[in-house]
C-alpha cells in the first residue's frame, strides 16, 4: 500500500519544515527570545512523532516489497511460507501506520494544549441533584489528579446536605482541555435517594460547561467601565482568617449580566485575576457559539455539539452502569468512573469525534 498523493505530499511539507525548525533553532542566538524558541521547540516536538511514523512505513514498505519480490524468485517452500507471512504482517502494519498518520495530520483544536474551567450545576432534583454535583466535581477531581493537572475549586455553592448547587473548578496543565472537552453536556444520575424511604429510583441531573482558559487579553477584549467589582467575606472551609477579611470578589459584566465569583485564595487580588479569566473564557465562549451556531447547524460531530442542554451521559447506580448516548457506549464499570477512571468513558469518545473528522474531511486526507 501506498500513501495517497495529497497524504505524501503533507508529509513532504513536513520533513521540510522539521528541517527548517532544526536550523532555527540551532542558529546562534536563537534562544534570546525566549517566547520565539519555546514556539517553534513545540512545532518541532510536535512534527518528530509524524515523520517517525513515516520511517517506520517507509522500512515496512522495503519489507514487503523483499517478501514479495522473494516469493517471485524463491522455489524453497519454507522459504516462500516465511515470505508469505512477512508480506501479509507488513501490509497490516502499513494500513494500521497509514491511519495513525491521518489522525494525526488532522486539524489540530487550537485549545487542546489549555488548562480549563470547568462548571457543574445542580439541575432537575433539588437536593438529590446538588448531591450529584459533589459527586461530578470529585470525579472530575480524582481524574485530573490522575493526569498530573492541578485542580483548584473557584468559587462553589454549598447545599443543604454536602453537595453543591453550583461548583466551579479551575484544571490547569497542558492538554487538559483536549482531555475534558466533550464533557459539556447534560449528566443524568438515576439512584435511590438516601431520604427515599420506599427503595424508588429517583432521576436527577446536573449541567457541565468545559471553557478553554483565555490565555491572552487580546483574544476577548474587556471594557473595565462595563465591569462591576464586589468584595465580600468568603464563606464556608478556610478556617478563621477566611471569614475576617473582605477577600471574595465578584465581577458582573454588565453587559451581558455574566457574574462570576471567585473566593479561593486569601488574597483579594489573586482572587480577582482569577475571576477575570474566568469571564473572559465565558465571554469568549459566547462569542464563539454565535460564530460557529451557523455552520453547526449544517453539520454536527458524532460526539454532539457541547450543549450544556443537550443529555450527553446517564450513571445509573442500581445497575453499576454509565451510559454515553451521544456514541451508544455502554459500560458496567460505574464504581471504577466515579473513582476517577473517565479513560474507559473518554477515549472512545476521541477516537468517535477522528473518525467523524476523518469522513468528512474525505479525500483532503
Amino acid at each position: 500500500m501506498s500513501l495517497s498523493p495529497r497524504l505524501q505530499s503533507q508529509l513532504e511539507q513536513l520533513a521540510f519544515r522539521f528541517d527548517e525548525l532544526s536550523q532555527l533553532l540551532a542558529s546562534p542566538g536563537a534562544a534570546g527570545d525566549t517566547q520565539r524558541f519555546q514556539s517553534l521547540s513545540k512545532e518541532l516536538g510536535e512534527i518528530g512523532p509524524v515523520l517517525e511514523l513515516l520511517r517506520r512505513h517507509q522500512q515496512r514498505q522495503r519489507d514487503r516489497d523483499e517478501g514479495g519480490r522473494m516469493l517471485l524468485e524463491e522455489q524453497d517452500a519454507e522459504l516462500r511460507a516465511l515470505a508469505s507471512e512477512e508480506v501479509a504482517a507488513a501490509e497490516a502494519e502499513l494500513d494500521q501506520i497509514e491511519a495513525a498518520l491521518r489522525i494525526r495530520l488532522l486539524p489540530k483544536d487550537p485549545n487542546d494544549d489549555r488548562s480549563v474551567f470547568l462548571e457543574i450545576r445542580a439541575g432537575t432534583g433539588g437536593e438529590e441533584a446538588a448531591l450529584f454535583a459533589g459527586v461530578l466535581a470529585r470525579m472530575y477531581t480524582r481524574y485530573a489528579e490522575s493526569k498530573g493537572f492541578g485542580v483548584v475549586i473557584l468559587s462553589a455553592s454549598d447545599s443543604e446536605r454536602g453537595g453543591y448547587k453550583e461548583v466551579v473548578l479551575e484544571i490547569s496543565g497542558r492538554g487538559a482541555y483536549s482531555c475534558l472537552k466533550f464533557e459539556s453536556g447534560g449528566h443524568r444520575v438515576q439512584r435511590v435517594p438516601e431520604t427515599e424511604t420506599q427503595g424508588r429510583i429517583h432521576t436527577s441531573a446536573c449541567t457541565v460547561a468545559v471553557l478553554p482558559e483565555v490565555d491572552t487579553v487580546s483574544e476577548i477584549t474587556i471594557n473595565p467601565a462595563d465591569l462591576r467589582i464586589d468584595t465580600y467575606r468568603a464563606s464556608g472551609a478556610g478556617g478563621q482568617h477566611i471569614n475576617k477579611t473582605d477577600s471574595a470578589i465578584r465581577i458582573t459584566h454588565v453587559p451581558s449580566g455574566m457574574v462570576v465569583t471567585c473566593q479561593e485564595d486569601r488574597s483579594q487580588h489573586k482572587n480577582r485575576a482569577r475571576a477575570m479569566a474566568l469571564l473572559q473564557a465565558r465571554l469568549l465562549e459566547q462569542e464563539q457559539e454565535k460564530q460557529q451556531s451557523a455552520a453547526a447547524q449544517t453539520r454536527r460531530l458524532l460526539v454532539g455539539s457541547g450543549d450544556r442542554s443537550e443529555r450527553i451521559r446517564t450513571y445509573n447506580f442500581p445497575q453499576g452502569r454509565i451510559t454515553d448516548h451521544r456514541i451508544n457506549l455502554t459500560l458496567y464499570r460505574l464504581e471504577a468512573v466515579l473513582e476517577g477512571d473517565l479513560d474507559a468513558v473518554i477515549e472512545p469518545l476521541i477516537k468517535e469525534y477522528q473518525a467523524d473528522l476523518l469522513q468528512h474531511m474525505g479525500d483532503d486526507l
